[in-house]
């Protein structure tokens, strides 16, 4: 069964991936943006699909008990067990999605950021989540939004679609998964990412266009959507729960 992951041309993840200009040194109020949507969803013990160098797990130590990160690239793998080296509480793991995770305890939380849209069978990727993760727990589901700006950024990094709250729902509910939160994220990106990568015609971000968005445009962001559910996004949202047995 194929993972999808043979799509990408660079790790989704990796040190110089085209992906991490969304989220790297250059976007720290992307990053933060990021944190503060995860966190009130997670648990005490984690599973992160796609952990790349670890950056985004390690701000969630403070409040777990157990955290387990993983990676399809054997360079992030490699990587990530010299980051948690002599960590009780850490497991590093390999393997791609759809899979058998080997895993002996379930967690009471799983996230993925930016690696659904990568796998041709998604439910079934969320099928393999769900069987290590305990009755009730969640699977935390970060994806690029809308086909309309699906460009070539998108083939580069081998995502195979990119979702609306419709077609995620549609997906969940096909895994035998319920859905807590659903929804569009990020509404000035997705206008500033039109503009930019599809009628802008650039093939990936430009990192200093980064820092200025990362600035401007995610501050804004974040004030708006206190306020206003927005109706399109960059990104979809969505946690999704086990059901209870």
């Amino acid at each position: 069964m194929s993972s999808g992951y043979d799509r990408v041309v660079q790790p989704a993840a990796g040190d110089e991936a085209l992906e991490n200009h969304l989220g790297g040194d250059e976007a720290k109020n992307y990053r933060q943006y990021e944190f503060d949507m995860v966190a009130p969803h997670v648990g005490r013990s984690m599973l992160e699909i796609g952990s790349g160098l670890g950056h985004f797990a390690e701000q969630f130590l403070p409040r777990l008990d157990r955290l387990v990160v993983s990676d399809f690239d054997p360079y992030c793998v490699e990587q990530l067990g010299k980051r948690f080296e002599g960590r009780d509480d850490i497991d590093v793991l390999q393997f791609g999605l759809p899979t058998d995770i080997p895993l002996k305890d379930k967690v009471d939380t799983v996230v993925m950021m930016n690696v659904l849209e990568h796998i041709e069978d998604d439910a079934e990727a969320l099928r393999s989540l769900a069987r290590v993760t305990l009755p009730g727990g969640r699977i935390i589901i970060w994806v690029p939004g809308y086909m309309q700006l699906y460009g070539d950024f998108d083939r580069k990094v081998g995502h195979v679609q990119r979702y609306t709250p419709k077609t995620l729902r549609a997906t969940v509910a096909k895994a035998g998964l319920d859905v807590d939160v659903l929804k569009p994220i990020n509404f000035l990106g997705g206008i500033a990412w039109w503009a930019a990568v599809r009628r802008g015609g650039v093939g990936y971000p430009d990192p200093r266009l980064v820092k200025i968005y990362d600035r401007t445009v995610v501050p804004a962001t974040r004030l708006i959507e206190r306020f206003i559910r927005p109706p399109f996004g960059q990104t979809v949202f969505c946690v999704a729960r086990v059901p209870q047995k």
